[in-house]
């Protein structure tokens, strides 16, 4: 192809003139909907289908007008839909050139990328992609590596993700340049040595730590107790809630279909406000109160603050009254017929009165789950609560942002009751990361409280229509901010829920969060909630059911977490070893010869050994096959390196199996269990408690005293054990 530069430019692209482009990008779109060409300067994506719920309508429309030379616009054109469309037939047979199509999300951030650039290009008074050099590459890098102040001093970095586009749009430009009609860069500029965008921004390599931190302890456990409360006491009367405001809304707007259009001229009604106020007063019925924005506007019109009728929202008698409203003239008629049924039944908001009792979430006796409610008011707690079967959802079953958008209502699977008592519940949605346009549809397996966290949200749902997207698109970090200050308020003091502390949650650190304490069980702060056992056997039935799907990667992350764990874990107690910290229990003598083992290898006073293992690195991968076999007991380390002399797998007759039962687990007997410092608070409180239950068993109650003194002995046994091994160091010194 030429690399030359046309003799004239006349505006219109040597390449892709009139090109539909959808058409040429492979896009599917309504039969209805308009369709986008190559001249247009404002390409719209709105209505493409498949498109992700997560991807906004601003994402969906590319403006190139934000690009004002007329040149660069064509080249961004240009450049865009080739990313589109790499199959065309003037963009395949470029060198470099993308082969695989570009998502729309990824093309919008190109876009921006791009408006940066040329904006910034112009401010440095270059006028041609001609003039672009090398160095020109290095400063727009350095210019989008750094934050400035108002002063222009450095202050900080830019992400990795931030240098890498600022990389990839120059790297593109010289890539795709004899695509362009009216401008392109020198065929001598080679920035960067030709290295990659990722390369030049320094991205990670993947094999490092994972920079998603999970959620504090102390935050993610008042939030998931109050959430799982929201959804248990307060979801059956949200519920309530909502349909009586749509009742409302129905009735109370001053076009609600049966009202009769009344204006000031108009006589007054005295007769029919006259039987709803007595309405009112026969019933005992608190006449309704209005919004506090609308008392602060009838003080800025004039009404004085004494006067009683300030909070009576006279509209919404008028309406009961079948009357489109009430008119201020109407006032000084109607004025003592208020004022006496405002005296014999007050005013009050008109949501939530006479509340029904729930349990207080601390254990208080029992108190009414809301208090009187404006409309406001109660749309928000619906809001609120909406929000809890959301973060219940999230952060027991692991799923993403993108994966939660894409529920619709009828998602849950009707649950299979496999054995008699135990069920699996299934939920449907879609996998968006990672796949083509449309996304790929799979099922999560979860436990019961996302499902009925799931059936909450169906039921607080505007439209009951099957498949109408459950939750749509949502910015969880205002709806999490909603849900704090809530908790944190009056109302969630008095329902007895535990405030949360200022601190940054979001969807991914829920997911890793939940990896970490599946990884990391028996122990952490979802084990008080939820049984964690419950959480893993969904998830791997999830990945067992769908090997490719959602379930499995977040059952790779747990696994990968669980290993190194363990093997820190087993560092840790190879440390404790060689400070004669021993382990006690049946397999204790096992384990240590093993440790003694490794303490010889890695003895460097030994110089006649032909190799020596001299640093951390070695000895962590001497401890690695041994930290494969170990599984984490409640009160116990199971060293699984024999199944045949597994207890739990002989008392299950499954001999033959390659994982411990751990709920089966008898580490007092079992020659591969140990017991470890870290074990002996269990152990001690097991005894004190067994201890309590002997001292209130009845004298004639023999047997159950011989098993319960059996179990104490035992308890105390192993306590014993565990304090001998530990202090054996000090006493042979």
């Amino acid at each position: 192809m030429s690399t030359a530069l046309a003799p004239a430019f006349d505006g219109r692209s040597a390449v892709f003139t009139g090109a539909d482009i959808c058409a040429e990008a492979g896009l599917t779109l309504p039969g209805d909907a308009a369709r986008t060409v190559f001249e247009d300067d404002v390409w719209d994506f709105t209505h493409v289908v498949g498109l992700p719920t997560q991807l906004s309508p601003s994402l969906r429309r590319f403006d190139f007008t934000l690009i004002t030379g007329s040149r660069w616009r064509l080249v961004a054109k240009e450049l865009v839909l080739a990313m589109l469309a790499p199959r065309h037939q003037t963009v395949a047979p470029l060198p470099r050139a993308f082969r695989n199509p570009l998502h729309v999300t990824s093309c919008r951030g190109r876009l921006d990328e791009l408006v940066r650039f040329f904006s910034w290009l112009s401010d440095r008074a270059i006028s041609s992609l001609q003039q672009i050099t090398t160095r020109d590459c290095e400063a727009y890098l350095a210019h989008r590596r750094y934050v400035l102040d108002e002063d222009g001093a450095v202050i900080g970095e830019n992400s990795h993700a931030t240098r890498r586009a600022a990389a990839q749009v120059v790297v593109d430009l010289v890539n795709y340049r004899d695509l362009f009609t009216a401008d392109r860069v020198s065929a001598e500029l080679r920035p960067w040595g030709g290295a990659t965008a990722s390369a030049v921004a320094e991205m990670p390599c993947g094999r490092e730590e994972n920079k998603t931190q999970p959620v504090a302890d102390e935050i993610m456990q008042p939030m998931l107790a109050a959430a799982l409360y929201l959804v248990s006491a307060l979801g059956p009367h949200a519920v309530d809630l909502a349909h009586k405001i749509r009742d409302s809304d129905l009735h109370s707007v001053r076009r609600a279909q049966g009202l009769r259009r009344v204006g000031p001229k108009n006589r007054v009604p005295v007769r029919e406000l006259s039987e709803i106020l007595a309405e009112y007063t026969r019933t005992c019925t608190a006449l309704p109160m209005l919004e506090d924005h609308y008392i602060a506007k009838r003080l800025e019109q004039g009404w004085a603050e004494d006067d009683p009728l300030l909070p009576v929202a006279m509209g919404a008698l008028a309406r009961r009254a079948g009357l489109s409203q009430f008119c201020h003239p109407w006032l000084s008629t109607m004025r003592p017929a208020l004022e006496d049924a405002l005296a014999q039944v007050g005013v009050e908001r008109p949501f939530g009165r006479e509340a029904e009792l729930v349990p207080a979430a601390d254990g208080t006796p029992s108190t009414p789950w809301t208090l009187p409610l404006s409309r406001l008011q109660a749309v928000a707690v619906v809001g609120i609560v909406r929000t809890a079967a959301i973060i219940t959802a999230a952060a027991i079953s692991g799923m993403r942002a993108s994966e939660l958008m894409e529920l619709r209502i009828g998602c849950r699977r009707p649950p299979e009751e496999s054995v008699v008592g135990l069920s699996r519940y299934r939920i449907a949605s879609k996998i968006v990361k990672g796949q083509p346009l449309g996304g790929t549809d799979d099922e999560w397996v979860v436990i019961e409280p996302v499902y009925r966290a799931i059936e909450l949200l169906e039921q607080l749902h505007d439209v009951s229509a099957e498949g109408a997207l459950l939750i749509g698109r949502f910015s969880f970090n205002v709806r999490f901010k909603w849900f704090k200050n809530w908790v944190n308020s009056a109302a969630g003091k008095r329902l007895g829920l535990a405030p949360i502390p200022e601190g940054p949650v979001n969807l991914r650190m829920l997911r890793r969060t939940l990896s970490l304490e599946m990884a990391y069980r028996p122990g952490g702060v979802l084990a008080t909630k939820i049984h964690m056992k419950h959480i893993a056997v969904a998830t791997t039935e999830g990945y067992a059911s769908r090997p490719g799907g959602a379930q499995a990667e977040l059952l790779a992350e747990v696994n990968k977490h669980e290993s190194e764990r363990n093997l820190q874990l087993v560092l840790a107690e190879f440390r404790n070893y060689q400070q004669g910290v021993l382990p006690a229990g049946p397999g204790a003598r096992s384990l240590t010869e093993f440790f003694a083992g490794i303490d010889a290898r890695v003895d460097t006073s030994s110089t006649a050994a032909p190799r020596v293992q001299r640093n951390g690195r070695d000895v962590l991968n001497l401890l690695t096959k041994r930290a494969k076999t170990l599984h984490l007991g409640p009160a116990n380390y199971c060293w699984f390196t024999d199944p045949s002399r597994a207890l739990c797998l002989k008392l299950a007759g499954t001999p033959t199996a390659d994982r411990p039962l751990i709920g089966m687990c008898d580490s007092a007997r079992c020659p591969q269990a140990t017991h470890h410092p870290c074990h002996r608070p269990v152990w001690a409180e097991h005894a004190e408690r067994t201890e309590t239950f002997i001292g209130q068993l009845g004298a004639t109650r023999k047997t159950e005293r011989t098993r319960l003194q059996a179990d104490h002995d035992r308890a105390l046994r192993v306590v014993a054990e565990i304090d001998a091994a530990s202090t054996m160091n000090e006493a042979s010194a």
